[in-house]
Parts: C-alpha cells; sequence; structure tokens
C-alpha cells in the first residue's frame, strides 16, 4: 500500500514488482549491496510521492495491474525528465525493449537476470543521478546570483555586501529584520530572499502595517471566526495563514500597537496562529520577513516597540544602504532604469551625458531608488532631467566644471563602463578613450576589476 507521503530522500532505490517473491529477493540482493530500499507491491501513488530533486531511482517492473511499468515511466518523466527509470519483465522482446528505451529508460533487463547485472545498473544510475542533481544545483546557484545582480543592481562594496548576505540568507529557516530608509528597497530585498530560498513554490504575502487601521489589524494579520465581533459575519482566514508554506512581508513593523506585538511574538515563537474568537491553534511553516525604517533598538528604549520582540527580530538583520552612500551606483542604477523604461515604451535609449552623470552623483536622493527609478523613467520619455532637493556636500558643485569633479566621480564613469559587455581590457579603454596603461591605473587606484573576455595586457 502507498500513502500520500513524500519519499524519503535517503532510499536510493524505490524497487516496484507484484510479485511478492521475486521483490522480496531483488529487495535483499540491493540491501546487501548497501543500498536503502523501498519495495512496493503496485505504483499506485508513486509519481505523487516523488519530488522532482529526489536522489534516487526507480526500479519497476513492466507487467503490472493498475499502472504498469511504460505508464509510470510516462509519469515520472513528464515531472523529471532526468529521473533514471528500469524496466524489468519475464516477457521481454525486442518491440517492448525498444518501446521502453524510446520512452527513455535508463535500462531494460528480462527476467532471469544476474544479481550483477541488477546491482551494476543501479549504481550506475545513481552516480548519473548524482551528476544530474550537482549540475542542476550549480545551474541554479550561478542564477540565482546573476537575479540578484539584476535586482539589487550596483557595484558598490556596500550593495556588494547586501547580495552576499541575502545569498548566505536565502536558503535557511531564520526570519529576516530589513532596516532601510523610504524607497530604499525592503520589498525588493524581501522578495529576493523568498525567490531564492526552499519556499520559492510557496507563497509571498506583503503587508504594510503602518496602512492598516488598528481596528483591522489583528483581523488581518491573525483572521477571525464568524461572530468574533460586530460585522464579523463568516471566518477570514489571516495573513499568516495565507502564507502558510512561504513568506510573510511585514513592512513598517515599528508602527503595530503593542497588543499585537505580543501576539507577533508569540507566532514568532511558537509557529502557530489563532484566529480572533477561536479556541484552534493552527501551525504554520512560514518564514517572516519584518522591515523597518526606524531604530527599533530606540524606540524600544523609548517603550515604543517590545524588547523582547526587537532581540527575537533582530537575530539576522540586514541594513540597506540609502542611495546617497552607495556613490557610483546612481549612475549605473539611472541608466539600468532608463534603459527598462525605453525598451517599454518602444523608445530609443538615451545615453548619459557628463552634465547628467555630474547632476546624478551631486543629488542626495532623499527619496533612495524610488526617486531615482522615477527620473530616469522621466528621462527615458525624453523629459529634461530635474532633480528636487540641494546637492551632496561632500561634492564639488557643478560651477567650477568637469575637471574639478573628477575624483569625485572618476570612479563611477569607469565603474559604469565595467557594467557593460567588453571582450578585453583593450576594449574597456577604448570605450573610456584611455591608455591600456592608464586603464589599469585608475582600477587599481579605485579598487576596481575587470571581469570580462580575454586579456591583452601585453602590447
Amino acid at each position: 500500500m502507498t500513502t500520500d507521503t513524500a519519499i524519503d530522500s535517503r532510499i536510493q532505490v524505490v524497487l516496484i514488482d507484484d510479485d511478492p517473491h521475486l521483490r522480496q529477493a531483488l529487495s535483499q540482493t540491493l540491501d546487501l549491496a548497501g543500498l536503502k530500499i523501498l519495495p512496493l507491491s503496485d505504483a499506485k501513488g508513486v509519481q505523487a510521492r516523488i519530488e522532482r530533486d529526489w536522489p534516487g531511482v526507480i526500479v519497476s517492473d513492466i507487467r503490472m495491474p493498475g499502472i504498469d511499468g511504460l505508464e509510470l515511466l510516462n509519469q515520472l518523466h513528464a515531472q523529471d525528465a532526468d529521473l533514471p527509470v528500469l524496466l524489468i519483465t519475464g516477457h521481454g522482446d525486442v518491440p517492448l525493449a525498444v518501446q521502453a528505451m524510446r520512452a527513455g529508460a535508463y535500462d531494460f533487463l528480462e527476467k532471469p537476470f544476474a544479481s550483477d547485472a541488477l546491482l551494476d545498473s543501479v549504481r550506475r544510475a545513481l552516480a548519473l543521478r548524482r551528476l544530474v542533481l550537482d549540475n542542476r544545483s550549480l545551474r541554479l546557484e550561478l542564477s540565482d546570483r546573476q537575479q540578484l545582480s539584476t535586482r539589487l543592481v550596483g557595484l558598490s562594496p556596500s550593495i556588494q555586501r547586501l547580495r552576499d548576505q541575502i545569498g548566505a540568507l536565502a536558503a535557511t529557516k531564520a526570519d529576516v529584520l530589513i532596516l532601510g530608509e523610504t524607497g530604499a528597497g525592503k520589498e525588493v530585498v524581501a522578495r529576493a530572499l523568498h525567490d531564492l530560498s526552499n519556499r520559492r513554490n510557496g507563497p509571498f504575502v506583503a503587508i504594510n502595517a503602518g496602512a492598516l487601521a488598528e481596528s483591522v489589524v489583528e483581523s488581518e494579520l491573525f483572521g477571525h471566526e464568524p461572530g468574533a465581533f460586530t460585522g464579523a459575519q463568516k471566518r477570514r482566514i489571516g495573513k499568516f495563514e495565507f502564507a502558510n508554506g512561504g513568506t510573510l512581508f511585514l513592512d513598517e513593523i515599528e508602527s503595530m500597537s503593542m497588543d499585537v506585538q505580543v501576539k507577533l511574538l508569540r507566532l514568532l515563537q511558537e509557529r502557530v496562529v489563532e484566529r480572533l474568537g477561536g479556541n484552534q491553534l493552527i501551525p504554520l511553516d512560514i518564514r517572516v520577513i519584518a522591515a523597518t525604517k526606524e531604530d527599533l533598538r530606540q524606540a524600544a528604549d523609548q517603550g515604543r516597540f517590545r524588547p523582547d520582540l526587537y532581540y527575537r527580530l533582530n537575530v539576522a538583520p540586514l541594513r540597506i544602504p540609502p542611495l546617497r552612500e552607495r556613490g557610483e551606483d546612481a549612475l549605473v542604477l539611472f541608466q539600468h532604469f532608463a534603459d527598462g523604461a525605453s525598451l517599454r515604451h518602444g523608445l530609443p535609449r538615451h545615453e548619459l551625458q557628463p552634465g547628467h552623470r555630474a547632476m546624478l552623483l551631486r543629488h542626495t536622493w532623499p527619496g533612495n531608488v524610488r526617486e531615482l527609478q522615477n527620473a530616469a523613467e522621466r528621462f527615458a520619455l525624453g523629459l529634461e532631467l530635474e532633480l528636487e532637493g540641494g546637492p551632496r556636500d561632500d561634492l564639488p558643485s557643478s560651477g567650477g566644471g568637469l575637471s574639478e569633479q573628477v575624483e569625485a566621480f572618476e570612479r563611477a564613469l569607469i565603474a559604469a563602463e565595467l557594467t557593460r559587455p567588453h571582450s578585453s581590457v583593450r576594449s574597456l579603454a577604448e570605450a573610456l578613450d584611455v591608455p591600456r596603461k592608464t586603464l589599469h591605473d585608475k582600477l587599481r587606484k579605485h579598487g576596481l576589476t575587470f571581469s570580462g573576455g580575454g586579456s591583452d595586457d601585453n602590447d
């Protein structure tokens, strides 16, 4: 009999045969070889219990009542075409063997067969399975890195450090506290943590606590039963319960009342939720990512935030640097957003001019990335580049000309060019219109690295 539970990842071979004597004999052979076996009398429900990256192999009889071996093969390969399936039969003939191999069977064994032949085939299939899963893991890791570089654009050390921290935390189960100013990209970071985690196929539920009225916040977060309060006519599933199996992103957590903070602390500690007006404790499998623009430690000292909740949330903090601290990232981000807007609107690409670059580098960006994205959208539409607020105090004013601002944005200009495809140092130097030796000196001076294709350092 089969169950609905997933097959344990420690199982190396699922053996399916309706003949109990042969099933027992094959099981003993595989077990004596040190392999972990799950023997089954039929194939019913097997496909539903095999997860895509299960690390084992299937050995199945072809002629069975119900689901036969060829049908099982087709079911399994519909969800994972690389899963090795070995088929065995007592009615083997050439046409059936050809049909099985064309259907994607890893191997075909005709009864009676020697034990060594089965063991050899199973071991080769397991070795192939390990190789396939290792390659998948490497491709996924590379994809994750590329995805992070696309979502969190920038070359500054602070944004590179943030990407590294996200990569390290994403695969864990730890709750995360994101610290960042308004418009810095807190939800972008939260979505990256979710999409790079094992929960990526589960729900991502985002809620802004600061936007909820005090009268509905508990119902929105925890849900309620009929009659829990006036107007509660039917059951409501709260955001925490709705996010079960995935991630809940709770922004502006500093705006939550003390009563709600108490319930959130209990939820984080016990991983259960109780709907308003209900008595049932509902177990949760969720990751909570909280975000704030305030100093929660200071808020706790002032009695506006529970210290125990602060320490519970502060286990894995991620600080998003404001744009004014990211130097040349303003240029890289602006061109990135402008190019995307041009593509969406079907407009020609606009290149930043030296005067534009100087303006972007001098700006303080009080609205952070959100403000920059809006400015880039206007620029892509052909509107004049205008920025609100005053220039940065640490950069020279625009009145002195470009030569007086070289030290302030020379690194930014080179870094921005490094984001474009260049096959060699020669092509990079030509794009910047500088000799290669000068370019090497400036790369070393500014701590930048060329990671393009071939090297042509020698003249």
